[in-house]
């Protein structure tokens, strides 16, 4: 029997925050902000024009010393075009792991912080999807990516949203 997932949508409502929070920080062209009290200059979120340019992406965030060293051994990640436009997602079948993202019509899960919690997926095989390890996993890979900055924001947003 799995684990339900019973905190996917706080997990997603932090996260959106988090989005927009840094959509905020480029519409403004600065990126310090005062985040709780606390004064941060966010990193720059790098956006994909095409499947192609996540899957280069995703290659080079699986090569990088500090998440080989981290999970040693992990598979091969492939990116595809899915046909709907809602929703990114991770899918494990027989023929590896995948990564399917909405290419046509929209372009908002073509943003590097969807593409790390699709990659977070792979790296963290413990159910539920969305459960603690999960979570533990996406903040860990965000900081080795993107900077400490940008898990610290992750974890208070999630913790306000009472993620666990």
């Amino acid at each position: 029997m799995t684990p339900r997932d019973s905190q996917r949508a706080k997990v997603y409502a932090a996260e959106e925050f988090v989005r927009t929070l840094f959509d905020r920080v480029d519409e403004h062209g600065s990126r310090a902000v005062e985040f709780f009290g606390t004064s941060l200059t966010l990193p720059p979120e790098a956006r994909f024009a095409s499947v192609a340019s996540v899957q280069r992406y995703v290659d080079d965030v699986l090569a990088l010393p500090a998440v080989r060293q981290r999970w040693p051994g992990v598979d091969a990640l492939q990116v595809r075009a899915r046909r709907g436009t809602t929703a990114a997602h991770y899918e494990l079948g027989e023929a590896g792991a995948v990564i399917a993202v909405p290419e046509a019509q929209t372009r908002w899960a073509l943003r590097e912080l969807v593409i790390l919690h699709e990659i977070a997926h792979h790296l963290c095989a413990d159910p539920p999807p969305h459960g603690p390890q999960f979570v533990a996993t996406f903040c860990e890979l965000a900081e080795a990516v993107m900077g400490p900055e940008v898990a610290h924001v992750l974890r208070v947003v999630y913790a306000k949203e009472g993620v666990r």
